[in-house]
């Protein structure tokens, strides 16, 4: 009985939603500020430019002479760069257009110029082609506007000084094709980053979806049970009737505090799976594992531990992990349950089958089954069935542990009669063709 079901209608409405509104609802701040990234990449690349200049007109005019070179262009450049040195006091505003100024002079400006004004030689096309490919890196809105203006402002300053002959040059024409190209490839990378990105967020977003329903259900159940305890027990006499319901409602409590607590252990493991090592590193007992997961799953009144059999008809060692076996049990214990549960009938067997040349656990229920077009999607992460029904990682995690045992997970089910979990177990003695001497971990009762 669910104490929370004896409330008026009226205040079993009124159940708090501070909780999961919070998980469910993030808060923004109401202006966001200005990326710190944005202005350290500016700055960085400013203050390369800075140093660069100076070090380039040494080289391309005293070491190694270009037909043309200008001091006071570079002198400005230079000016525009250091500015950046008060960036972090820029607003949100006044970066964008410090960002375009100083990128269309001294990136699209600057290079285009000297190209043309030294007849497109390979050291200046080079230098504009690198230019480019830097300024592009940055906001494309940002990058194309400089550089049409940079690039206009050139052209238009070479035809003021008497050398428009010089912009439709063989040399010059040559360099289109190769900067459309460098530009559509750079624009299509920013692309493909861009909805990488989205899609990270989307799955981000999915991800922090999913914990909240998972931790709504619970704390829904929680709060009701805690309602119903303070209403019985803050009645003048407790009836020896309401005693049962009390206990039940702690061992709700308890039910569901233990599924909150599986539930983080389960988005822990899947967290960190590509950096946790799951390689075998102890022998450890079939048995022994699934008395441990009886005794440690929360069961309720409404399925208490002898709804599951248990049938082990030899048990068998494995080369594993501890810990980790008890995760995939309980797993497939929980799922099998709540399938017994959602058909309203059936029931749950475990099966220990070592006396086979390939040892083997079976976890079967006879309850709402898996449909034939889902068999091959429910060990993909983030699948679930019925949809919000699950995290959708519990089985994928189990497929990670077992793959990297040298085991193997499958299910064989018909929908609405029975699911069955096959996990076949190599022997310790033919993991890696060599015998395995890990210690034998008996798991405590």
């Amino acid at each position: 009985m669910n104490l929370g079901s004896r409330l008026p209608a009226g205040r079993w409405r009124r159940l708090p939603t501070l909780a999961w509104t919070t998980l469910a609802w993030p808060t923004w701040p109401a202006r966001q500020p200005r990326p710190a990234h944005a202005t350290t990449r500016v700055k960085t690349l400013c203050l390369i430019g800075a140093a660069a200049n100076p070090l380039c007109y040494l080289v391309w005019h005293r070491l190694w002479p270009e037909t043309y070179e200008s001091l006071p262009l570079r002198a400005v450049a230079v000016a525009l760069c250091l500015a950046s040195v008060g960036a972090q006091r820029f607003s949100r505003r006044g970066l964008r257009l410090y960002q375009i100024v100083v990128f269309s002079y001294a990136l699209s400006f600057f290079f285009t110029f000297m190209c043309l004004m030294n007849h497109a030689s390979p050291v200046s096309a080079e230098a504009l082609l690198v230019s480019l490919i830097v300024l592009f890196h940055f906001n494309m809105g940002i990058a194309t506007l400089s550089y049409l203006i940079g690039t206009t402002l050139a052209c238009l300053a070479v035809a003021a000084l008497g050398h428009a002959e010089l912009l439709l040059s063989k040399a010059v024409l040559q360099q289109l094709p190769v900067h459309c190209f460098a530009i559509a490839a750079l624009s299509a990378t920013k692309v493909s980053r861009n909805a990488l990105e989205r899609e990270r967020l989307a799955g981000l977003g999915a991800g922090l979806a999913t914990v909240a329903h998972e931790l709504r259900t619970p704390l829904v159940s929680i709060d009701a049970n805690v309602r119903g305890l303070v209403r019985v027990l803050s009645a003048p006499a407790a009836r020896p009737e309401e005693r049962g319901a009390t206990l039940d409602a702690l061992n709700r409590i308890q039910f569901e505090a233990r599924h909150m607590n599986h539930m983080v252990d389960l988005f822990l493991l899947s967290a960190t799976a590509v950096n946790r090592n799951l390689r075998p590193t102890e022998t450890v007992s079939m048995a022994a594992v699934v008395d441990a997961v009886l005794r440690r799953y929360p069961f309720t009144g409404g399925t208490p531990p002898h709804a599951v059999a248990v049938d082990v008809k030899h048990d068998f060692h494995y080369a594993g992990q501890q810990e980790l076996s008890v995760v995939i049990l309980l797993n497939l214990l929980r799922n099998a349950l709540k399938a017994v549960q959602r058909a309203g009938k059936g029931r749950v067997r475990i099966v220990v089958d070592g006396a086979r040349a390939t040892p083997r656990l079976l976890v079967i229920d006879t309850g709402c089954g898996v449909a034939t077009a889902h068999l091959p999607l429910i060990f993909q992460r983030f699948f679930t069935h019925p949809p919000q029904h699950g995290t959708g990682i519990g089985l994928a995690l189990c497929r990670d542990i077992m793959q990297a045992w040298n085991a193997r997970i499958r299910c064989v089910s018909r929908e609405a009669a029975y699911a069955i979990f096959v996990l076949e177990f190599p022997k310790p003695k033919t993991i890696s063709g060599e015998p395995c001497n890990f210690p034998s971990t008996a798991i405590p009762r």
